[in-house]
């Protein structure tokens, strides 16, 4: 296998797990805590919005790259085994019919409150300092 094989197989992974970790979120027997990181998880991966905007160079791709694979790997060791197996396997069967992962409006609220949050806690900061 070549290294492109292998980064595109990584890929697939991740993206299946994201839609698995969708799924975790709803089934009774996942443990609060990996709900709670979980919805935060999928809430942002399934948002049309980054916290860090593509746009802004090398820092916009961090989240991608980075930040949301280690999200996601973190929440899916959170998931006890049996859970971990039968989302898996209703995210397999979602990405076979439905081709595409889903979207999360809710994810996008949550993008935009974080950044309205940021700005006014900026403001306010910035406020103070010029008093």
């Amino acid at each position: 296998m070549t290294m492109r094989d292998n980064l595109k197989n990584w890929a697939k992974r991740i993206k299946r797990d994201g839609v698995t970790l969708w799924f975790a979120g709803k089934h009774p027997a996942t443990p609060w805590y990996a709900k709670a990181l979980g919805v935060f998880v999928v809430a942002y991966a399934l948002s049309p919005i980054d916290l860090i905007p593509d746009f802004i160079p090398i820092l916009g791709y961090v989240d991608d790259v980075l930040l949301l694979p280690g999200l996601i790997w973190l929440a899916i060791r959170l998931l006890p085994p049996d859970v971990l197996a039968e989302c898996r396997n209703h995210a397999d069967d979602w990405m076979k019919t439905q081709g595409s992962k889903p979207s999360s409006r809710v994810g996008a609220v949550l993008i935009v409150l974080l950044w309205i949050g940021a700005g006014t806690a900026l403001w306010i900061w910035l406020g103070q300092r010029w008093r």
